[in-house]
């Protein structure tokens, strides 16, 4: 479901949780934080399953996929997802955050986001002042798709 301003130029992007993870205020909030700087959003919603998140994204094509999660676990299925993810021909390149409460025992573990990077995540945002790296991150991938395209080409 796409909803606010989006503007033609913005990245779609899909937003959603871990199969686990039953929480859904994250999600309005990356969902609104996306679209008020002119992005399409597709919300997948809490509890996703692996391979609904793959097929959704198989059909979507999205310029981003933002994976968030509040109940602790985020670690563990996110590396499950992200294999998953790199394994699909068509996803393979398709910048793949993940973020938010990614482990029970506190965040800024610098041993559990070189794991995730190295599994195959563009980056990982930890519970806490992440939202403005976030930012600069989506930031980025739009100005790069912005120069891919060239000027007066529309993603």
């Amino acid at each position: 479901m796409e909803h606010g301003n989006a503007e033609q130029n913005g990245l779609a992007v899909v937003v959603t949780t871990t199969a686990s993870d039953s929480h859904t205020w994250n999600l309005v909030f990356l969902q609104v934080l996306l679209e008020e700087t002119g992005h399409r959003v597709t919300n997948l919603g809490a509890c996703v399953p692996d391979a609904l998140l793959l097929s959704e994204c198989r059909r979507i094509e999205p310029d981003l996929i933002v994976i968030s999660s509040v109940n602790g676990h985020g670690h563990q299925e996110g590396l499950r997802v992200i294999e998953a993810l790199r394994a699909c021909p068509e996803l393979r390149r398709t910048p793949t955050v993940i973020g938010g409460k990614l482990g029970i025992a506190g965040a800024d573990d610098p041993d559990r986001e070189r794991e995730l990077l190295a599994a195959g995540f563009d980056a990982v945002f930890e519970e806490g002042a992440a939202v403005a790296g976030f930012r600069e991150f989506v930031a980025g991938l739009r100005s790069r798709a912005s120069l891919e395209t060239g000027p007066g080409v529309l993603l």
